[in-house]
């Protein structure tokens, strides 16, 4: 197992985001244009994180953000954009 990652709160916050407008994507039955514009600004916002400039593990960097975001977010908490 390797070092345990240490992310910005800030970049969890967006991740937690993201999630939480996939969920709703997922469940929406139409009218999906909002959501769909708000993914992809959070995953530009993601991708260019400063965080990632000074990452050379980033592809497990990923997927530990995505399990903290889950971890460190209420369900029924309102992601900030």
């Amino acid at each position: 197992m390797g070092p345990p990652f240490r992310f910005p709160e800030d970049l969890i916050t967006l991740q937690a985001a993201w999630q939480q407008t996939y969920a709703e994507l997922a469940q929406a039955p139409a009218g999906t244009t909002a959501l769909r514009r708000r993914l992809i600004t959070l995953s530009g916002a993601l991708c260019t994180h400063p965080y990632w400039a000074a990452s050379a593990d980033w592809r497990t960097g990923g997927v530990e953000l995505r399990r903290a975001a889950h971890t460190s977010a209420p369900a029924d908490k309102e992601a900030a954009a």
